[in-house]
């Protein structure tokens, strides 16, 4: 998920219809005419070890973990929600962080038997929890699925024993070969995370790497490529990086590779076989909703006139504490009109294959003529290509994205 600041009033109090209809009426009010697919978001804020390029809301676990108390305001933050999504169905469910594979047998037993609790899951769900190869028990995991949890995705990011230690990742070579037999054993459906353009690699140790990978035939393939992020060590104390040429070198590659093994690559940085994409990523991808709860957990929600962002607190004692005084939500705002085509192309330009341009009025609530200006440079620019049934980036496009996606940016 694309992490976006936010700020604004309550979520707690539910419109009225009254209160809808005036919102309707006002100058700027979207007008949605149904509401988007809903997915959850769960987040476990602990990890063993905070990697040196990780910008994620992870906090090293020390000592023993506040479990029950973290489970215990999980399903308070889900309680006081509920009147934002009263009557939708959950169609996805992913459990993230952090490593939420520290979290005992008994507490995702117990945290799943809150969510069927308190939501109307669809029958079919996609239930996804992240893990870390070191904390792979077999036992652990074949009681993770029992609870429910069908599909895995498991950070591997590189098999090399020297990039793994230069990554910080508290897994070595052996461990992620035994992680990925173990989830390949226990679930049908699990994802493998690589990255590439990592410290001093080379392209036949990148390839090596995807090959290893595509030996275990896993359904889904996410493949990053090594960013500096701000606020990391490696912003800090940035290592020695592939150069652009090699970097592209590597993505060529990839692409090769990957296709040859007949994986669609459908979206920036995944690949799957046929029939299985991530439908949880897809949703956010197509501006769809998500509640999301937990610290730090990032929720978009639409109304028939209105869109909404929320974030949590992001320390796990302030998210526990501000849960049991009955508001964890820090930051809420309202996305206004002016932003509305940036967000919604943020995520959809991510997508190789497009979107119908139906979806830009089903999902923001507006005319697609709020950007039609944008649409037109970008074509001009050999960044899109479009007709009445598509919008999608060209290859052109796809190379150069972020400057693509910064073109929506209201003026």
């Amino acid at each position: 998920m694309i992490p976006i600041k936010v700020a604004g009033p309550t979520a707690s109090e539910p419109r009225s219809p009254a209160s809808a209809a005036l919102q309707y009426l006002q100058p700027g009010a979207l007008n949605l005419a149904a509401l988007p697919p809903l997915s959850l978001y769960v987040h476990w804020p602990w990890c063993v070890r905070k990697c040196p390029y990780c910008d994620f809301n992870s906090h090293e676990a020390k000592g023993e973990l506040p479990e029950e108390a973290y489970l215990d305001a999980l399903r308070l933050d889900l309680e006081q929600s509920l009147p934002l999504i009263w009557g939708r169905k959950i169609h996805t469910v992913f459990i993230g962080g952090g490593t939420p594979s520290l979290m005992s047998a008994a507490g995702l037993d117990r945290l799943m038997s809150d969510l069927r609790t308190l939501l109307p899951l669809e029958l079919d769900a996609e239930i996804t929890m992240e893990a870390n190869p070191g904390t792979f028990e077999a036992e652990r995991f074949k009681s993770y699925r029992e609870s429910g949890i069908n599909r895995l995705s498991i950070g591997i990011q590189s098999f090399n024993p020297a990039h793994l230690k230069a990554l910080g990742r508290i897994h070595d070579g052996d461990e992620a070969l035994r992680a990925v037999e173990i989830a390949k054993n226990t679930f049908e459906n699990f994802n493998l995370d690589l990255m590439y353009a990592l410290p001093s690699q080379t392209l036949a140790e990148a390839r090596r790497d995807l090959e290893t990978a595509l030996a275990f035939a896993p359904p889904h393939l996410s493949l990053y490529h090594l960013t500096m992020e701000p606020n990391t060590v490696f912003a800090k104390y940035p290592p020695a990086l592939p150069d652009d040429d090699l970097s592209a070198d590597m993505q060529d590659m990839i692409a090769e590779v990957t296709g040859a093994a007949g994986y669609e690559h459908y979206e920036v940085s995944a690949y799957a076989q046929p029939g299985r994409r991530a439908r949880h990523n897809l949703n956010y991808w197509k501006f769809g909703d998500y509640l999301g709860i937990g610290a730090g957990a990032h929720s978009k929600l639409s109304f028939p006139h209105r869109v909404l962002r929320q974030a949590r607190f992001k320390q796990p004692a302030s998210f526990i504490e501000a849960a049991k005084r009955g508001n964890p939500v820090q930051e809420e705002h309202e996305i206004g009109r002016a932003d509305m085509g940036f967000e919604f192309m943020l995520n959809t330009l991510r997508l190789t294959g497009g979107f119908d341009p139906n979806l830009f009025g089903e999902r923001t609530g507006m005319n697609i003529s709020a950007i039609t200006k944008a649409l037109n440079e970008a074509e001009a620019k050999g960044l899109i290509y479009r007709d009445h049934k598509l919008i999608k980036p060209t290859e052109l496009g796809q190379r150069f994205l972020n400057d693509l996606q910064e073109m929506f940016l209201a003026g």
